[in-house]
């Protein structure tokens, strides 16, 4: 296949032991990503999946081998080549789908979300959806202290536009916790692997792509919550939401739609 990855290194410290994994994009996340992996062993999340760290090169020592494997992590990916959140999912999916995995959970590793739901993901995925995404606005999902301009950017914005341009209805379209299919993402008229998503494209783009290529998709009910006072995000207030409008409006424009893309 025609994939553009990134170039990445990749340290297993266990076997592949299940059909589905559960991706963590991480850059020094410091004492979130060790509370958040530290969560997950306890509810065992490693005894429905293979657990993933992708990291777009941190520098804070919280990926230490030792404690990983303490927590079951099946393996860690560093992306050495060049982009951000996007170029290290590309490189965790290519990995995972390599190696031969039927679908993907991709969780934040800043400790936003609730995990013990990775498991209705997977169901979700073994019952034929295509595209799960977290929803903390449904019925059944809970926003915790979220800053009232992310919530009206959400709510009055994101998701009605992607709603309007993709044809299904979405209602938490900016939080990373979602799930794919295999068949989704190595679909062709996807075309998940290329070097135009490098930011925060690969998001936006695929829940506007996915349900208008006939895709099956549904939100499931999630907990999101900030800290108080503190908002642990890779997204600055001003300048990175422009962005994120930025490729919201790239995205329902069709910018990234593949220019020649047979459907599988």
């Amino acid at each position: 296949m025609d994939w553009q990855i990134p170039a990445f290194t990749e340290t297993l410290l266990r076997g592949k032991s299940h059909d589905y994994a559960v991706v963590i994009p991480v850059i020094n996340e410091g004492e979130r990503i060790r509370a958040l992996l530290s969560r997950m062993h306890e509810i065992g999340i490693s005894s429905i999946a293979d657990i993933f760290i992708v990291d777009g090169g941190s520098s804070d020592g919280s990926l230490d081998e030792t404690f990983l494997k303490s927590c079951d992590v099946t393996g860690l990916l560093i992306k050495t080549g060049p982009g951000r959140l996007s170029a290290q999912l590309r490189c965790a999916y290519a990995f995972c789908l390599s190696a031969d995995y039927q679908g993907i959970v991709t969780i934040d590793g800043n400790n936003k979300d609730e995990p013990s739901p990775i498991h209705r993901f997977i169901e979700a995925l073994e019952e034929g959806t295509d595209f799960v995404q977290a929803s903390r606005f449904i019925s059944g999902g809970m926003a915790e202290n979220t800053p009232l301009s992310r919530y009206a950017a959400i709510r009055l914005i994101h998701a009605p536009l992607l709603s309007l341009f993709s044809g299904f209805r979405w209602t938490d379209t900016t939080q990373g916790f979602r799930a794919y299919s295999r068949a989704l993402l190595e679909d062709p008229s996807v075309g998940a692997f290329r070097d135009v998503f490098n930011g925060y494209e690969l998001l936006a783009y695929l829940s506007y792509r996915a349900p208008r290529l006939g895709f099956r998709c549904k939100e499931l009910p999630t907990t999101r919550s900030y800290p108080k006072g503190e908002v642990p995000t890779k997204i600055s207030s001003f300048r990175g939401n422009l962005q994120v409008l930025r490729v919201l409006f790239a995205t329902i424009s069709g910018c990234y739609n593949p220019t020649k893309a047979p459907r599988s």
